[in-house]
């Protein structure tokens, strides 16, 4: 249920459960559960408490995200059994009410042998006038566009003609309608369609659920309810892709362009009304343009500076509109976005207001900010850099928290946690056409300790290291526990060109033009800061024996001493400047220490979580063996180990 409905990073128990519950899971690794239950009491508790929250997550996920209760809804809707809605699509959706309606009307539905045919043009969007626009720019949207179309001109199976019929029956052109698209249908007073009926049960049924979402209180409650009458108009426009699908049970193309052309005939009148009406000539303040307009919705820019003026001439524009648009055709006001960074198609970011006073979140569409297959870096940047540009209205804070970020990447100031990217391993070795970075690493992972390998369908954790020259980069990945504990160096250079560039460029572009941007973010002084590994990496360095250096002036010396004779004078500021930065550390990893007992329901256990899920994983792993390091630094001044 949570794969299909819910976009998130990743879709173990652990990281669904902290997601929609801010609860953990007692994480316990399989090879030790035969120690925890062959030890104490205490263990056997930790065992008992770890089987007992893997049965209550999952049923306290149920409760939370009222699956059975939307489920239930959408089977009584839809007329299938409820295992349907998790293992079939849409199609077999449609084909039960239409069954149900067939029934109805003591007709019976066709079997077609499927055949693939014409492809036919789809719905339009209108070019993009690409920046950033600090101005609030109204939305448009028709209300189920493409339902409301078949139920506006009764577009069916069972209301279909062709001209042989027409001449047969002696139908007047005022009994049926000719499409943009060239299709004829008879119109709905001498005989209504199936579909159309069908449309009008699932949009009754979200109208309902849309009713209940404005009665309820309870901010999660509202969101469920959300996803209700989003799964029921999801539904409604399979009607319209269920005609479509050549590869489908009952296709037909009359019905599906017809459609099409009905859409994208009346977004280009949408556009031509409100530029027409909106002028300088016609009393208004500014010329209105529409920048962008994509199948059911057009931005509107009225050239007006507030939201609550752009909010009434929205509505003004939605109701002059509808009226010259068949019923149920609505155009509805929903929306105003200010600022506004539009992109590029499908590609845009905005404050949505639904009241003049206050904005509702930061929406952002087809922008890196839930992509699995990105590190945590780029989505925290990006959306830091959104947040900058259109809450804090800073595009030069936001270019220099970014400037910042890759200098920070660049100098291996970034917590690895930030740059694990985990991919789910979902075939075999052979089975993948191309080399792929995490089934090498498992393959690794297999050959250096078998037990814990990831097996088919496990999320496979990794990093990109530092290695030689035109390597490439699937041979590169490498377990982050791995990398921690050998002082492996990040390979940044590869996050910057490949996982961050773009996403910056795309943002940026419309704000600085596509040269500057590119010349500011991703070259100048503080991409010049990279700290050099090659050394480390190359097949010189197989043969260098390793010499300890000074912790002062990181001369390298003869013997493992802790300071070069020049340094000696200055020997006890060093050391207490080391003392600082091990309590630092000692503190650092007590913090984490505890926030993982927390996580876990008690404070007086010993930490056995081992979720590759969370950063805070990799945050203590990684200041575990800096302590080591330090401690292990300390001694060389002659101070026993502690």
């Amino acid at each position: 249920i949570v794969l299909r409905d819910y976009k998130l990073r990743s879709y173990s128990l652990n990281a669904v459960s902290f997601h929609f519950l801010q609860e953990q899971k007692e994480d316990v690794q399989h090879s030790i559960i035969t120690d925890l239950q062959n030890g104490t009491d205490q263990t056997r508790r930790r065992l008992a408490v770890y089987c007992l929250k893997d049965a209550i997550l999952p049923l306290r996920l149920l409760d939370k995200l009222m699956c059975v209760i939307n489920y239930i809804e959408m089977a009584r809707v839809t007329g299938v059994p409820l295992p349907y809605l998790l293992s079939r699509g849409q199609q077999i959706k449609v084909i039960s009410q239409l069954l149900r309606k067939a029934k109805e009307q003591d007709l019976v539905l066709p079997t077609q042998k499927i055949e693939v045919g014409d492809e036919y043009e789809g719905a339009t969007v209108i070019e993009p006038v690409k920046g950033y626009y600090d101005m609030p720019i109204a939305t448009l949207d028709f209300s189920s566009l493409y339902p409301s179309i078949m139920m506006a001109h009764n577009l069916c199976y069972t209301t279909l003609l062709s001209q042989n019929t027409i001449n047969k029956e002696g139908l007047s052109p005022e009994e049926y309608i000719k499409t943009p698209s060239g299709n004829l249908f008879i119109k709905a007073q001498h005989r209504k369609g199936l579909l159309p009926e069908i449309l009008e049960h699932l949009l009754g049924a979200r109208k309902k659920a849309k009713a209940d979402l404005k009665k309820e209180t309870d901010p999660f409650k509202k969101k469920v309810l959300d996803g209700r009458q989003l799964a029921l108009k999801i539904s409604a426009n399979s009607v319209y892709g269920f005609t479509g699908a050549q590869v489908g049970k009952l296709p037909c193309l009359e019905i599906s362009q017809s459609v099409t052309a009905f859409g994208r005939m009346m977004i280009e009148q949408t556009k031509n009304y409100v530029e027409e009406k909106y002028t300088i000539a016609n009393g208004y303040q500014h010329d209105a343009k529409v920048v962008y307009g994509d199948t059911d919705s057009v931005m509107c820019k009225f050239g007006v500076d507030t939201v609550a003026e752009a909010m009434d001439l929205g509505l003004e524009a939605a109701n002059f509109i509808s009226a010259k648009f068949v019923s149920p055709i609505k155009l509805e006001f929903e929306k105003v976005y200010f600022p506004y960074l539009l992109i590029n198609k499908k590609r845009y970011a905005g404050l949505y207001w639904t009241n003049p006073n206050k904005h509702d979140k930061m929406d952002c569409k087809g922008i890196e900010t839930v992509r699995r297959d990105n590190s945590p870096i780029v989505a925290n940047l990006i959306n830091t850099c959104l947040q900058m540009i259109l809450i804090d209205r800073d595009p030069t804070g936001a270019v220099e928290y970014a400037k910042q970020t890759i200098s920070d990447l660049l100098c291996n100031r970034i917590d690895i946690s930030q740059l694990v990217i985990t991919k789910e391993l979902t075939k075999t070795d052979d089975e993948y056409s191309a080399k792929q970075a995490h089934v090498e690493l498992a393959n690794r992972i297999k050959k250096r300790d078998p037990g814990s390998a990831p097996q088919l369908g496990d999320r496979v954790p990794y990093v990109i290291v530092a290695a030689a020259k035109k390597t490439a980069a699937y041979m590169k990945s490498e377990d982050p526990i791995y990398v921690l504990e050998n002082n492996i160096p990040i390979d940044t250079q590869y996050y910057l060109e490949n996982q961050l560039s773009k996403p910056l460029l795309r943002i940026f572009e419309p704000i600085l033009g596509e040269k500057k941007a590119e010349s500011v973010l991703l070259r100048g002084d503080h991409t010049r800061t990279k700290t050099m590994v090659t050394a480390k990496i190359g097949g010189l360095m197989a043969f260098a024996t390793k010499k300890e250096k000074c912790i002062g002036c990181r001369t390298v010396l003869d013997d493992t001493s802790a300071v070069c004779k020049y340094c000696k004078p200055k020997e006890s500021g060093i050391y207490q400047k080391e003392v600082s930065h091990l309590n630092m550390l000692e503190e650092k990893f007590s913090r984490l220490w505890t926030q993982c007992q927390r996580c876990q329901g008690s404070l007086h256990e010993d930490v056995l979580c081992t979720s590759r899920d969370c950063p805070i994983f990799y945050m203590r792993k990684k200041v575990q063996k800096d302590l080591a390091d330090q401690d292990k630094l300390m001694t060389r001044f002659g101070v026993p180990s502690w």
